[in-house]
């Protein structure tokens, strides 16, 4: 209930409006629109209650979608793939947007929240990335597209898969657009059945086939091709088939590199420089988990909590002095860092970002918002903890 609480609280009467008069919602001919605004919550609320079990099971499901593309992350994704990017502009706030395009552009809503599927698992553990020719046109022709099909189904086992094609953008660190085409794949699973109570009530088991997604973006300007999927198997196949029937092209496993990170710096005491106008007010190291450099047997953590005093230098200092695991003597394996940004207009507390970093490849920051791609980006790399080169790199 919290999608559609927030739903009816955030988004602007005209907006709520538009969308509850629609014929096939049911709200009552006789409701009030004139019940000011920041009480409409509680009437439309009501009417809701009274609503049919169908129509009440829309409102709720598309109060979820919308509310689902009303944070930053889902900003960008409506932005992405937005025809005018002004129009959204123009409109009061995230839930106002998002309602926007679900209402006027549909298929445009689709992509963004295929797009949200797809930027919210990059360099998970569900993606992988190629390096393949650039320059080249995805080729979205019927019989292309039934070839692609048709290799899915033939390495899935599926009997049923469908393509979504369309173009985005991408923001880069810089604050430039890349062009991409995503290429989304829905594709049937193997039979399963869940608990269901039927028209009487009573609870009955009802086979069905579930529905995987996956996703492929394409960057015609650096070649780069990113897949999410599932498993390895499934996203190598994916790309594979990508490479062959859209790009046209002979496919070659040539994987992005892995990023690395270094972790030496945190033996000693460390400023984490960082610019006035990224809203940081403040970095801490609130754990350390060591190895002995002669001994891979043996591991030592150091932990400081938020509300301790002092550093994780300090406490190392004066709990083990001149024997401080903090030497040459031992490598940090893992690490855990607390970036304090400052409060944004609206927000009543201050956040904290925790980034969990692990020597020598891994990282549990994800791209989900421009911050955190800020931090994992931008100050990594100038903190000499991110010691790669490429931008286009998996954990």
């Amino acid at each position: 209930m919290a999608a559609i609480s927030a739903f009816l609280r955030k988004t602007p009467r005209d907006a709520l409006r538009e969308y509850f008069d629609r014929p096939e919602i049911g709200l009552p001919l006789e409701f009030d629109w004139d019940t000011a605004e920041g009480d409409l919550p509680g009437p439309l609320m009501n009417a809701i209650g009274k609503m049919t079990r169908v129509q009440r099971d829309r409102v709720l499901n598309d109060a979820e979608r919308v509310h689902a593309l009303s944070d930053e992350a889902g900003q960008a994704a409506l932005y992405s793939v937005a025809e005018d990017p002004a129009v959204l502009e123009g409109m009061a706030n995230g839930h106002q947007r998002s309602l926007g395009m679900f209402l006027k552009a549909p298929d445009r809503f689709r992509h963004a929240e295929e797009v949200r599927f797809t930027e919210d698992r990059r360099r998970g553990r569900m993606w992988a990335g190629y390096v393949t020719e650039a320059g080249r046109v995805v080729q979205r022709d019927p019989m292309t597209l039934a070839a692609f099909v048709s290799a899915i189904k033939e390495f899935s086992g599926a009997a049923h898969a469908d393509v979504d094609i369309f173009d985005r953008v991408r923001t880069t660190l810089e604050g430039h657009e890349c062009d991409l085409v995503q290429v989304t794949i829905y594709r049937e699973g193997r039979p399963d059945d869940l608990l269901r109570f039927d028209d009487k009530g009573t609870l009955v088991r009802q086979a069905y086939r579930p529905v995987f997604e996956a996703a492929v973006t394409y960057e015609p300007a650096t070649g780069g091709l990113e897949v999410v999927a599932n498993d390895k198997v499934t996203r190598q196949e994916i790309v594979k088939a990508a490479v062959q029937h859209l790009l046209g092209i002979e496919f070659k496993d040539n994987r992005l590199p892995l990023r690395c990170y270094d972790l030496s710096v945190l033996l000693k005491p460390f400023d984490f420089p960082v610019d006035e106008e990224d809203g940081i007010e403040g970095v801490e190291v609130r754990e350390l988990r060591l190895m002995p450099i002669d001994d891979n047997g043996r591991r030592v953590t150091l932990e400081n909590l938020a509300r301790a005093d002092g550093t994780i230098w300090t406490m190392a200092d004066d709990m083990f002095e001149d024997r401080s695991p903090l030497s040459d003597e031992f490598v940090i394996t893992r690490a855990r860092i607390a970036v304090k940004l400052a409060k944004r207009p609206g927000e009543e507390r201050r956040r904290t970002l925790t980034l969990t970093i692990t020597w020598p490849h891994g990282c549990d920051l994800k791209d989900r918002t421009a911050t955190e791609q800020m931090i994992g980006e931008k100050y990594l790399r100038r903190w000499g903890i991110l010691v790669d080169g490429s931008h286009l790199i998996t954990d």
